[in-house]
């Protein structure tokens, strides 16, 4: 089941001035994928997921499920929420703590007079689906924080709804219970074939669950796409710099050839990935640290991993002094002065290099990602 939304608009008062906490939303969330709103605390996500549920009204738009309309300003439509044929998993889980599983989990079904045979069999293959399958009679309090959560996932599909919505499921779990949850919601998720809508600000989360991603700021939707479309090529710097660390170089565009897009930077004049810029035009070069390759530079020496690799690719040299290196596992993370620009790299174990040496970088050109304000 897809989501259309059209000029959806949702205003707050707050301190005797209005927030549009919505501005003019346009959106279409495809069926059967899993479908993340990402942006920072305040940015609209969780109001847009609530408008779609019916916990919020907004002022103007429509809101779209399938083929029907649940929310018209203009045609003075308003489905409530028991109506929509939606699940909702929220971030607290809300389960009843005197209940045990099965009451939990039945809830829904109870509420709305189902019969008690048709009740257990839809319980038990929900839990059965949760891997919760034997803990019927478990109270909700002996259960694990990961439990917890596949009970709120159980109760919202035990009434088969046709999309399911997230709002930051996971962020009361510690770390690793937060991946390994991750994991297995992606797996229910893909197996299940229903549209899900997740909310999070956690950018990790958004790349390992989504089909899609729409990122969010100040109430609109800045950019949309795959996981890969959102990290690797990104449009807009705000997007760019959310999804993930990155080098943010200020640059101008000098030329257009073929295959890349020459620019003047405080690293030099660099070929970037292709874009269509115009020549003068004012740009961000985005640089993530696991792109920058380097190596130390030795006058007269043999040739680091960077030169070797520029023998073969027309790569970009960048020769910098290292400024500290610290060992946060499986990479070393390094900060590097270019003149007045410090960079942030990632350095394999192997590469011999201390703080104070200089050192040389090697970047691709299509790793040289240019994006607008």
């Amino acid at each position: 089941m897809d989501i259309h939304i059209e000029g959806l608009v949702k205003t707050y008062q707050s301190e005797g001035r209005t927030v549009r906490a919505l501005d003019g939303i346009d959106l279409h969330i495809p069926a059967n994928q899993i479908f993340t709103l990402l942006g920072p605390s305040g940015c609209g996500k969780t109001t847009l997921l609530r408008c779609i549920v019916g916990l919020e009204t907004p002022d103007d738009g429509e809101i779209r499920i399938g083929d029907q309309i649940v929310w018209s300003g203009r045609k003075r439509i308003s489905v409530p929420p028991e109506k929509r044929g939606l699940g909702m998993v929220f971030q607290t889980y809300a389960i009843w703590p005197h209940m045990n599983v099965f009451d939990n989990v039945a809830y829904p079904l109870q509420v709305r007079g189902v019969r008690r045979p048709v009740i257990r069999e839809k319980v038990s293959k929900a839990l059965r689906f949760v891997q919760l399958e034997g803990l019927e009679s478990r109270a909700a309090t002996r259960l694990s924080g990961g439990q917890q959560q596949r009970v709120a996932l159980a109760r919202a599909l035990v009434a088969e709804p046709k999309v399911i919505l997230f709002d930051e499921p996971l962020s009361n779990l510690d770390a690793k219970l937060r991946e390994e949850t991750r994991k297995i919601l992606r797996r229910f998720l893909t197996d299940l074939g229903i549209t899900a809508v997740y909310v999070t600000h956690d950018r990790v989360e958004a790349l390992a669950l989504s089909d899609s991603i729409a990122v969010l700021n100040g109430g609109h939707i800045i950019e949309r796409g795959d996981p890969q479309k959102i990290y690797f090529n990104a449009d807009h710097r705000f997007v760019a710099d959310f999804i993930g660390r990155a080098n943010l170089v200020a640059a101008t565009v000098l030329a257009q050839e073929a295959d890349a897009t020459v620019v003047q930077s405080p690293l030099g004049v660099l070929r970037c990935q292709k874009r269509d810029f115009s020549v003068g035009a004012s740009v961000t070069l985005c640089i993530r640290p696991e792109f920058l390759l380097l190596s130390r530079f030795e006058t007269g020496g043999s040739a680091g991993a960077a030169d070797a690799a520029a023998t073969a690719t027309p790569l970009n040299l960048i020769e910098g002094r290292l400024e500290t290196l610290d060992f946060v596992g499986e990479v070393y993370e390094a900060e590097v002065r270019v003149g007045d620009q410090l960079l942030l790299a990632r350095v394999d174990p192997a590469v011999m290099v201390a703080a104070g040496d200089t050192v040389r970088f090697a970047l691709a050109p299509e790793h040289g990602l240019l994006v607008m304000e």
